[in-house]
């Protein structure tokens, strides 16, 4: 089992949910987070007066997975996730060994419960 980390642009989670979605891979858990990596600040007006802007918008996607969709996930969420041109802050993909699963409702374990 892998638990896969998305940290990718707002703009982009409909294309990636879409993606997944045509794949069949609906369960996921998204939140909005900020951080910033290689650009690291940015500046912008507020109130009519340019300030720092340190940490950027984005969206942390994980999906819970048996081996064999790992990489039917991660190729969905890097063809949809990237924009184009170099520009930094696409965002990265973590993909974790998943060492127990257990659904609460019925106690199911493992990739029964995924």
């Amino acid at each position: 089992m892998k638990l896969i980390i998305a940290i990718f642009r707002p703009e982009k989670l409909d294309a990636v949910r879409a993606a997944l979605i045509k794949h069949e891979i609906t369960r996921m858990t998204l939140s909005r987070v900020s951080g910033h990596g290689r650009a690291q600040h940015r500046t912008g007006l507020f109130r009519g007066r340019e300030v720092d802007i340190p940490l950027m918008p984005k969206i942390r996607m994980e999906i819970a997975c048996n081996d064999e969709f790992k990489d039917e996930i991660v190729d969905a969420i890097l063809q949809n996730a990237r924009t184009e041109g170099d520009t930094p802050g696409d965002g990265k993909i973590f993909v974790l060994p998943l060492e127990e699963c257990i659904r609460i409702r019925t106690g199911e374990t493992g990739g029964e419960a995924i």
